[in-house]
């Protein structure tokens, strides 16, 4: 099998989607409300993923794009051939963090990512005090934002102690299945 068929095969596999189908429109771009601050844009992942090299697939795994994109789906809604970019970006993360070659400008985003899965694991749905914490903790911006917090709290806007729902063993199951094995979980 070829070195082409096999990385589009495996983004298939893995994600359900076939990028041989992107004709390179650029609608996804056009749509892409975070294309500036992407290294390259959804329509540039699509071809990178198409020509098969396995060094474009790095580059992919190793972009800022995978990170920045908010999962909005305007690239799948403008797509004329239903390409779900948002689900192969969601892959691509997956499998970037496998292989531990997140970009840099990544470990924000991925420590605000497990802090919110933390607290949705823990409690069954999210606290926002436990999360904010557990980010600040992480990525060590302690006092960021920290000011705010006497007014939310007065207004009623943040909860000193965590709703939890009644049962947090099937939460804690469904985490079991699909996050258990995720590298540096």
């Amino acid at each position: 099998m070829s070195e082409k068929k096999s990385i589009a095969t495996h983004v298939k596999s893995t994600s359900g989607v076939d990028v041989m189908h992107c004709y390179q429109c650029g609608k996804c771009t056009a749509g892409c409300v975070q294309a500036e601050r992407m290294d390259y844009p959804p329509s540039y992942i699509m071809r990178l993923l198409q020509t098969g090299s396995q060094e474009n697939y790095e580059k992919v795994l190793r972009s800022r794009s995978i990170w920045v994109c908010l999962n909005c789906e305007n690239c799948y809604e403008r797509c004329p051939q239903s390409i779900d970019i948002p689900h192969v970006m969601d892959m691509l993360r997956v499998e970037s963090l496998k292989r531990g070659i997140a970009h840099k400008d990544a470990s924000k985003i991925i420590a605000f990512h497990r802090s919110f899965l933390s607290q949705i694991k823990n409690t069954g749905r999210l606290w926002e005090v436990g999360m904010e914490a557990e980010y600040k903790l992480r990525t060590m911006d302690l006092m960021q934002d920290v000011c705010l917090v006497p007014s939310m709290l007065s207004k009623g806007k943040l909860s000193i102690l965590p709703e939890s729902i009644k049962d947090k063993a099937s939460v804690k199951k469904i985490f079991d299945r699909t996050v258990g094995t995720e590298k540096g979980k």
